[in-house]
């Protein structure tokens, strides 16, 4: 393709009412319990009223089958994960599942919510839980849907190929910053030769079926639903998407096939939740509608990230005066005891501000740890401490912060569930787009607080100070 802007701008639109009507016929006889396993807490970033669970024991399985709405969120942060542990997780949550579902005699739709760059821990976490689920129901599961839409973070998907939208500047993913993820790298672009790439050959990209936008912009939805209805072995099939509404339309077939007897898992981006659940739009929070309670404290924002946005965005937001930074110095890592007296020094500074009414935000050191190739595992171990002590400084505040917001998915992963404490979420909306805000709960450590999670790569160079103005009013 020599012009994406110049072929979405060709393509037909929609008749969003007979959209609707389609998609109401057939989302009415839907009856499956929708669980979205969550990678790291960003996968929220499209919905709201929703609950996300910090767990997965087989409790809190059975109250995310018993609570009433019919989408619920498992964090599983598996993207911190070695493979290994990454296994063991999703057969524990697949076994587990299996054996709820079956009791509670209620099917269920299973979503891996992965990142819309690509990566993560693909094609393991759906391998796993597609054989741990055949093994305990009995029945195939018959193919794979691949969806890393999402717009908001400008995520399209066209002709099969995935980019990334930057104004009217359209770079294919495999030519991004992402696609050189140290632990997550890939080289394609075209998902049929992405799935192929990943899969070592297991699943050649001729073999991909593929969803076309024409397809979707003319309402074929017996060709649609056609192609899913002949997947099985776990075939792979990829859906185009430039709009949320392009989801909206493959979900009327997705319906019927379901309804004739098909099964399928789901690697996707956060759209795909808003509509298999039919999840109303939402207008996006102001301070007025995150507030509990008032306080006379700062905010607290950490930021991890080290994607160059989080950078760029850091350095818009080191304009705002009002706000006390604090570099942490990660380097001091590599040295026990300069690394204590480090800890120590952002821990009083953080307290003193926060207790004097000024916002602080934490941030890593933008030089990242490398001490090369030979010494990988290390380097690994550094960095899991350095990820802690960055939780810690959330856990160990002395004072509650009028907020807190976390700048990464690892990041705002870590700060959820071990420095807040977070066992249970309800997500209460979007502060900006793709950004979401949780209400921490009852047992967390600052109740009723709201927690805004930032992903790293999402938003423009001004949409961190935006966030924090509107939470500083």
């Amino acid at each position: 393709m020599t012009n994406v802007k110049d072929y979405i701008q060709s393509l037909p639109q929609y008749n969003k009412e007979e959209v609707d009507k389609h998609f109401q016929e057939r989302f009415d006889s839907f009856r499956h319990k929708v669980i979205a396993l969550d990678d790291d807490p960003t996968g929220v970033q499209t919905v709201h009223n929703i609950p996300v669970f910090t767990d997965w024991s087989e409790d809190t399985i059975e109250q995310a089958f018993d609570d009433p709405r019919q989408l619920v969120f498992i964090l599983t942060n598996s993207r911190s994960f070695s493979e290994a542990e990454t296994k063991q997780v999703h057969q524990d949550i697949a076994e587990r599942i299996a054996r709820i579902s079956q009791k509670k005699d209620m099917p269920f739709l299973l979503i891996s919510r992965g990142d819309s760059t690509l990566r993560g821990h693909y094609p393991l976490e759906t391998e796993v839980l597609k054989d741990t689920l055949e093994q305990n129901l009995d029945e195939a599961i018959d193919g794979e849907i691949i969806m890393p839409f999402f717009r908001q973070g400008g995520r399209l998907t066209v002709q099969d190929v995935h980019y990334i939208q930057q104004g009217d500047t359209f770079t294919p993913v495999g030519e991004s910053e992402f696609a050189k993820d140290r632990m997550f790298g890939f080289q394609s672009s075209s998902l049929p030769a992405y799935i192929e790439e990943k899969t070592n050959g297991s699943f050649p990209k001729e073999q991909v079926e593929c969803v076309t936008l024409e397809e979707l912009r003319n309402l074929d939805i017996d060709a649609i639903e056609e192609k899913l209805l002949g997947l099985t072995n776990f075939q792979k099939l990829v859906v185009n998407a430039i709009e949320d509404e392009d989801i909206r339309v493959f979900c009327i077939a997705l319906y019927g096939a379901l309804a004739k007897g098909k099964n399928f898992l789901y690697r996707t981006a956060a759209t795909f939740t808003k509509e298999v659940a039919d999840i109303s739009a939402k207008p996006y929070l102001k301070a007025d509608t995150l507030y509990q309670k008032s306080t006379e404290h700062g905010g607290l924002i950490v930021v991890g990230s080290h994607v160059q946005k989080s950078t760029d965005q850091l350095h818009v937001l080191q304009e705002n005066k009002h706000i006390h930074f604090i570099e942490f110095n990660c380097l001091t890592a590599q040295d026990k005891e300069a690394f204590q007296q480090e800890k120590e020094r952002v821990q009083q500074e953080l307290d003193q501000h926060i207790a004097d009414g000024t916002t602080v935000c934490v941030y890593t050191s933008r030089e990242r740890l490398d001490l090369g190739d030979d010494r990988r595992e290390e380097e690994l171990k550094l960095s899991v401490d350095i990820s802690k002590a960055v939780t810690e400084f959330v856990k160990k505040s002395k004072y509650e912060p009028k907020f807190v917001i976390a700048k990464g998915g690892i990041t705002s992963s870590d700060v959820g569930t071990n420095g807040l404490g977070v066992t249970k979420a309800e997500v209460l909306g979007q502060i900006a787009p793709g950004i979401p805000v949780w209400k921490t709960g009852e047992d967390s450590r600052f109740t009723g607080i709201p927690y805004i999670i930032f992903p790293g790569n999402v938003g423009s160079e001004d949409t961190l100070k935006e966030v924090v103005e509107i939470l500083d009013n």
